[in-house]
Parts: C-alpha cells; sequence; structure tokens
C-alpha cells in the first residue's frame, strides 16, 4: 500500500511540474492569434444564420467532434454536415437566428486555441427564445483555425418528460 502511495504521489509531481510552464505563461487574450481565432466563430455565425451548411462545415477539422444538447456527437466533417443540414432546415422553418455575447473568453497557445462565451437564440419576431453558453477548442491546419471540438448548453431547463396517457 505504502508503493502505491509513494507512485501515486509520484506521478501527481511530474504532472505538477510538467503544468508548471503552462500556467506560468497564460494564454494571451488580446494577442493578434486569439482575435484571429474569434473570428472564426464570426464567420461561423453569419454561415449558420445563412443556413450554410457547406460553410459551417468548412471551419472544422476532418476529426472534429460536434457536441448537441440533445443528440448524438458528430464524428467528422461529412456528419457534422449532416447535422447542421438537418439543423438548418428545422431552424429556418421557425425563423431562429444564432447571436453571440460581446465578450468571448479564450486564449491561444501555439497552435492550439479556445473561445468561450454565451449566445442567445431570436425568433421571427426578435423575441429571444433561448439562451446559452459554449467553447470551442481549434487547432490551426495550413494557416487557417478549425474547429476539433464544439459544444453548447442552454440555460434554459430541460424539456420534462413525455407522460405515457395509456398505462395506468
Amino acid at each position: 500500500m505504502i508503493t502505491l502511495k509513494k507512485s501515486l504521489l509520484f506521478a501527481s509531481s511530474l504532472f505538477l511540474i510538467a503544468m508548471g510552464p503552462v500556467s506560468a505563461h497564460p494564454p494571451a487574450k488580446e494577442s493578434s492569434k486569439f482575435v484571429a481565432l474569434q473570428a472564426v466563430d464570426q464567420v461561423w455565425l453569419r454561415a449558420y444564420n445563412a443556413g450554410d451548411a457547406n460553410k459551417v462545415a468548412s471551419l472544422y477539422a476532418k476529426d472534429a467532434v460536434l457536441l448537441p444538447p440533445g443528440a448524438p456527437a458528430a464524428h467528422g466533417q461529412k456528419a457534422i454536415h449532416a447535422f447542421f443540414a438537418h439543423d438548418f432546415a428545422e431552424s429556418q422553418k421557425v425563423g431562429i437566428t444564432f447571436h453571440l455575447g460581446l465578450h468571448p473568453d479564450g486564449g491561444v497557445v501555439g497552435d492550439w486555441g479556445w473561445c468561450s462565451g454565451t449566445y442567445n437564440v431570436t425568433d421571427q419576431s426578435g423575441k429571444v427564445v433561448d439562451t446559452g453558453k459554449y467553447l470551442s477548442v481549434s487547432r490551426k491546419e495550413g494557416g487557417a483555425w478549425r474547429y476539433v471540438r464544439d459544444t453548447w448548453n442552454s440555460d434554459g431547463a430541460m424539456p420534462a418528460p413525455a407522460v405515457d396517457k395509456t398505462t395506468k
């Protein structure tokens, strides 16, 4: 048992030593790299609201994973394209418009970056019908930022489960 505790202590120490340089140099939020990373979110937003599944899917790496709320994960550009093509069709029927919050957080370290922030969704009349938060992780590939993981979730309560009125 003592050997296991020593091994865990040693492994924990190595982890902390390895993480030291990362925490000593926090990601720069105002760097030109972060500004470029945020610009991809704006391209995504315009393409989403235009219902352009081809453009949206092109912003994701070939090995990306989309983690949408209330749906299975979509692995790879083809599955991500399929998810958004279906989502756009449903959203455009009811006049949904997606908006990102004004002050996203994030950073860039080397060829990796992340953004997080808030969003809201409005209907045709401009009424806010949903609010929430998002997180994306991106990798720079061939000079362009591509999402490798992307997720969002609503601040609203989950819908109540359907009640089966045929059983007693």
